[in-house]
């Protein structure tokens, strides 16, 4: 069964950092473009990055270019967002995606208080 699950958000001060985990099973991280996208009340769905394969090039939203970083881990079959100098207007539920399989994680919260 293909399944995403997300895990190390929370609430963390602005300047901050957190390192979002995104761990699959039913298929392989490396096979796959993968991506990072976030929602936050009242506003768009916005693609935060993306990692592309096999090659590992990747993407990033202007708005947190220099800050996150993506990348994967095909040992453990996990994808990671590093997220460094965390803003207000970082906050969202985070999700991760593989849109080629059609299946995303059920998210997990990052707050970033001012």
């Amino acid at each position: 069964q293909v399944q995403l699950v997300e895990s190390g958000g929370g609430l963390v001060q602005a300047g901050g950092s957190l390192r979002l985990s995104c761990a699959a099973s039913g298929f392989t991280v490396s096979s796959y473009a993968m991506s990072w996208y976030r929602q936050a009340p009242g506003k768009e769905r916005e693609l935060v990055a993306g990692i592309g394969r096999p090659g590992s090039n990747t993407n990033y939203a202007d708005s947190v270019k220099g800050r996150f970083t993506i990348s994967r881990d095909w040992i453990k079959n996990t994808m990671y967002l590093q997220m460094n100098a965390l803003k207000p207007e970082d906050t969202a539920v985070y999700y991760c995606n593989v849109p080629d399989l059609g299946v995303r994680g059920q998210g997990t919260q990052v707050t970033v208080s001012s």
